[in-house]
């Protein structure tokens, strides 16, 4: 049984975490909203934005590292190899393992997706936040991040 202080905890930090994903999911959905060219998709985004920031993965690796089944990322790497925005390539060390790597028009995409989105952001902050404001999103932004990867 919760003593009242726990329960009191739980339900401070209930509700943070939905302000959270509020707060989140619709600046999310307003960043996609203002940006000039559509979507990806999430799933795209995540798997060239892994190889982008942390270089060439195996499919598992992959898999593990975005929290997906091997079959759903199995069709998105079909995706992406037929767009000629990631390479597959044979695993010199292992002949049974695939190497995935982000070819230049995937990380031109990439790029050009993210600089629409964080155009709008970053006009967004200047207008609407003070100085002192944006300091508490520079440091919040660095804590979503560690939760993200946690």
């Amino acid at each position: 049984m919760q003593t009242e202080p726990d329960a009191n905890r739980a339900d401070e930090l209930a509700t943070l975490a939905r302000a959270v994903r509020e707060g989140v999911g619709r600046l999310n959905w307003r960043m996609r909203a203002e940006a000039d060219s559509p979507s990806p998709g999430p799933t795209v985004l995540a798997v060239l934005s892994r190889l982008y920031r942390a270089g060439t993965h195996t499919p598992g690796e992959l898999a593990e590292a975005e929290r997906m089944h091997p079959q759903s990322l199995t069709r998105v790497l079909a995706s992406l190899t037929e767009r000629e925005l990631v390479t597959r390539t044979t695993d010199p060390s292992d002949g049974r393992r695939s190497l995935i790597d982000i070819t230049p028009a995937g990380l031109r995409m990439l790029r050009e997706y993210s600089i629409a989105r964080e155009t709008w952001l970053a006009s967004a902050v200047e207008r609407t936040l003070s100085p002192t404001e944006q300091e508490l999103l520079r440091l919040a932004a660095g804590l979503l991040v560690r939760i993200a990867d946690s």
